[in-house]
Parts: C-alpha cells; sequence; structure tokens
C-alpha cells in the first residue's frame, strides 16, 4: 500500500474531528507554555495521521462489504479492497505502536482518556462490537472524538471533570455521526447494516440531531458562555436545510462542507479557552 493511499484512507479532510479537540484540551487550562511541552508535541504528532488512520484504516478493513455499494466512496472517500487489509493492518501497528509507548510519561487520566479512545475507535467497526451496526450505539461511540481532548487535558495538568461539558461534547460528536450515516441509508440498507440513521429514517435522524446540537449548547453554556448560543445556531441552521433539501444527495451536497464548519466552530471553541 502506498503512502498516497494511506495519506488517502486517513481521510485528512477529517483530521481536525481528532486535533481540534485535543488542542481545545491544551487550550483550556489557559498555560501556552504547555504546547511546547515533550508530551504535547508528541501527541500532537499522533493525533494528526497515526490516530486517523486507527480509527478510518479499521473502519475501510471491516466496510468493504457496505463501502462498495455506497456511492460516497466514489471519489469523496477510498474503497479499499480485501487485498489491501493485510498491509493497511500493518501500517495502521507501525504508526500507532510508538505512541502507545510514549503513553507510559502520561499522566494516569491521560492514559485512560488514550486508551478509551483506542477502544472506541477500533470496535465502532470492529466485531465483536460493531457498533457501528447497532442503532444509537454507533452514535453514542462518536464519544471516541472527545478522547483526545481529555487526553489533551490532563496532560497538561488538569485534575477536575465537568459533567455538563463531558454531556455536551457527547451529545456534540453524536450528533455529528447521527448525521454523517445519512448519506449512507440507502447503501446502508441494501447491506443489512443497521444504524441510527436507518432506524430513524432521513427526516427522523436530521430532528435527532437537531435536538442534539441544542441540547449541546445548552449544556456547554455555563463553560464558554454566549458562544454557545451562535455555534448552535450554526448547527441548527444546517439541520434546516437538509430538512429541507429532503433527499440523501441533497444531504450529501451540505454534507461536503461540514468539515469546514465543524473546523471554524472548532477555531471559535479553540479561542474561547485561551482567552484570559
Amino acid at each position: 500500500m502506498t503512502l498516497a493511499r494511506l495519506w488517502q484512507t486517513s481521510r485528512p479532510r477529517f483530521w481536525m474531528y481528532v486535533l481540534g479537540p485535543f488542542v481545545v484540551g491544551l487550550a483550556a487550562l489557559k498555560s501556552p507554555a504547555v504546547f511546547y511541552s515533550p508530551l504535547a508535541l508528541i501527541f500532537l504528532v499522533y493525533f494528526l495521521l497515526p490516530a486517523n488512520l486507527l480509527i478510518y484504516g479499521i473502519n475501510d478493513i471491516f466496510d468493504y462489504e457496505t463501502d462498495v455499494l455506497n456511492a460516497k466512496k466514489q471519489g469523496y472517500e477510498a474503497l479499499v479492497p480485501p487485498d489491501q487489509r493485510k498491509a493497511l493492518s500493518l501500517a495502521i501497528a507501525l504508526t500507532n505502536l510508538p505512541f502507545f509507548a510514549a503513553a507510559y510519561f502520561l499522566p494516569r487520566p491521560a492514559q485512560l482518556a488514550l486508551v478509551a479512545f483506542v477502544l472506541l475507535s477500533a470496535f465502532y467497526s470492529a466485531p465483536p462490537i460493531r457498533a457501528k451496526s447497532k442503532p444509537f450505539l454507533d452514535a453514542s461511540f462518536n464519544a471516541l472524538y472527545i478522547c483526545p481532548g481529555y487526553v489533551a487535558y490532563f496532560l497538561a495538568g488538569g485534575t477536575t471533570l465537568s459533567l455538563p461539558t463531558l454531556f455536551a461534547g457527547w451529545a456534540w460528536v453524536m450528533a455529528m455521526q447521527a448525521y454523517s450515516a445519512v448519506p449512507d441509508i440507502t447503501a446502508d440498507r441494501e447491506s443489512s447494516t443497521f444504524t441510527v440513521a436507518t432506524t430513524l429514517g432521513l427526516r427522523g435522524t436530521l430532528l435527532f440531531c437537531l435536538a442534539l446540537y441544542l441540547t449541546a449548547a445548552a449544556l456547554a453554556f455555563p463553560a464558554i458562555g454566549w458562544l454557545a448560543v451562535p455555534l448552535g445556531l450554526v448547527y441548527a441552521t444546517l439541520m434546516l436545510l437538509s430538512l429541507r433539501a429532503g433527499t440523501e444527495e441533497g444531504v450529501m451536497r451540505l454534507y461536503k462542507h461540514f468539515p469546514l464548519i465543524n473546523t471554524f466552530c472548532g477555531a471559535g471553541l479553540f479561542f474561547a479557552a485561551l482567552a484570559p
């Protein structure tokens, strides 16, 4: 498997989904010097290609039967055929294991957050759990995307865990997963893969996402103040536009802007966290 193919498999457009929470977690203690600590720099590198190759590489290894039916894999994402699984598995191991060794030097809570990230990433797609084929468990396993924030927060010396903030992040990433499953409804149904989106249908899933985004904004308000309002409005508007589109193809056209929307909103959270 070529380096270009590994790069494509790691979904660079989605790298900010784990890197973003990591840098927000570093910023939470409002100490810019922590960004230059050796461990912070090491895991900053980890949450670029290696962590994303772990998430999406495992996904591609176990999803071929669904992916081959999915139009999204024809150009927007890559299709990994069965004969490349062994090479991809080796690449995932070689890029991730050195960072798992470095985790020995992390504080214990950061280690636990990293373990949670790895397990949720693996068993979202891999048996015996394969959460992505179990409605609502699939959305819940998307908690993997908030784990890098807690790795960073505890790495930087954080000690307290705010439950409202935790559940705000969890609601947000559940909505992110459910929304991403909407363009896949037909392909998932054809391959008998049952997801939150195949269960609720297009309209029901978008309303579910809308409720989750509004819940996330409300729970985040004590931590980020009035920034929660425009952030909530951005995602509420996206869900309403998707409802108006009314088809998987129409949602897909909007979904292609989703990574950029998430990146800009994440940047807002970063600067809010870093502000005195």
